[in-house]
């Protein structure tokens, strides 16, 4: 029992150390649990209805980049061999994410694939990931608690890591995140988050 307490107490402090950056202030700041106003499927409970959208045609059958072979490795790792979400983990290495999001336990991602990034003129995109601060927030915004099902995505209202909301909507194996960005594989499960490829990036308010 002591050793599953320390390990939880670990964990939640390397997220809420890698995560400082969101709010401006040093590493050693803390901060602030994000919340859902919306149910949570935790890894306890198993995926409702597994990987869906046209992109997912897309995803190898076998290997790491399979869903078999993402699912048992945490989500950085598991987005890193994806060839569609090149940009994002290159976004993610660059703001010194990758450690907290796979040491992270129970969280939902929304993945940009390259093609939603390169919507983005490139001299802001440039800008972006030239500035850490800037690319931590937007990054951290793709994030929410729990691994989120597709039944809570329907008419969803997520506190993100960042601290702003993201909304969601939709029904069957159609979502739509903050009004913009479609879901485009959805379902994804990885060892620690469950991933909803999207189109669009996601920019906070």
């Amino acid at each position: 029992m002591n050793v599953r307490i320390l390990g939880s107490v670990a964990v939640a402090a390397g997220l809420t150390l890698g995560l400082a950056a969101c709010g401006g202030g040093d590493s050693d700041d803390a901060a602030t649990a994000p919340t859902s106003s919306a149910p949570a499927a935790t890894s306890s409970a198993p995926m409702a209805d597994g990987p869906f959208g046209p992109a997912c045609a897309s995803v190898p059958k076998e290997g790491a980049g399979s869903f078999q072979g993402m699912a048992a490795d945490p989500v950085a790792t598991a987005a890193s061999n994806n060839p569609a979400l090149s940009t994002l983990v290159t976004a993610v290495g660059k703001a010194g994410l990758a450690d907290t999001l796979n040491s992270a336990q129970d969280i939902t991602v929304f993945a940009p694939t390259n093609d939603a990034f390169a919507k983005l003129p490139k001299k802001d995109l440039d800008a972006v990931l030239a500035d850490k601060k800037k690319l931590t927030d937007i990054l951290t915004y793709h994030v929410v608690k729990g691994k989120q099902a597709p039944q809570a995505m329907g008419a969803g209202e997520f506190t993100s890591l960042q601290g702003g909301k993201v909304m969601t909507t939709g029904s069957g194996e159609s979502y739509t995140v903050n009004d913009s960005a479609k879901v485009v594989c959805g379902n994804v499960p990885t060892r620690n988050a469950t991933v909803y490829i999207i189109d669009s990036v996601l920019m906070p308010k």
